[in-house]
């Protein structure tokens, strides 16, 4: 299991993390038809491959220095925004983190995927529900009856394909974040490289 130990290379590497998702958020936004104040994003998949290569305290810390930015330094929702994305990104980042580091093959990363975004789902149902009608005003009925037909959707969409993306990217760059300096070929068996890297 990774130590979560801070070294002046490790910080680098969460820091370019933290740019990369940033960029992604600026460039890539596209709204979800059926309610386009909400946007998908690409900007998790560098916190997601951030949880696989260090663990979820890394990828929460990307997570919440994201988060602060969006939420408070680039046009968006305030705390309100910054809570929803928090939580909703952080749940999967935990779930990766976590799973991840005790067995790292290709079959539990999966699982730590799945595992992370069902559960995200369901907990943006219940956030949604609490704070959606305190901090907006909506009423809570009516962010009840958008439940099946929006929330779990774009939620669902949203962290479905960053999962995939993760998913597909994230061996062919992991060697470069732990210090090898090549990637890893996605035919490689499932301990891999990476394990010796670390």
């Amino acid at each position: 299991m990774n130590k979560s130990t801070f070294t002046t290379q490790k910080l680098a590497k969460l820091a370019m993390m933290t740019a990369i998702s940033m960029v992604l958020l600026l460039l890539v936004r596209i709204p979800f038809p059926p309610a386009p104040f909400l946007v998908y994003d690409p900007a998790d998949v560098p916190i997601y491959i951030t949880a696989f290569a260090f663990g979820p305290v890394e990828g929460l810390i990307v997570t919440l220095v994201v988060c602060l930015l969006q939420g408070f330094g680039l046009g968006g929702d305030g705390l309100y925004g910054f809570l929803m994305h928090f939580v909703a990104t952080g749940i999967v980042a935990v779930a990766i983190g976590l799973l991840y580091q005790r067995n790292k093959t290709k079959k539990t990363a999966v699982k730590a995927l799945v595992i992370g975004v069902i559960i995200s789902v369901i907990v943006m149902c219940i956030m949604n529900l609490i704070v959606t009608p305190a901090y907006m005003g909506a009423p809570r009925a009516a962010v009840a009856a958008m439940i099946p037909t929006v929330i779990i959707p774009f939620n669902l969409l949203k962290a479905g394909i960053n999962s995939l993306v993760t998913f597909i990217l994230y061996k062919r760059i992991s060697g470069l974040l732990h210090g090898t300096g090549h990637t890893i070929r996605a035919d490689e068996t499932e301990t891999d490289k990476e394990d010796k890297a670390e």
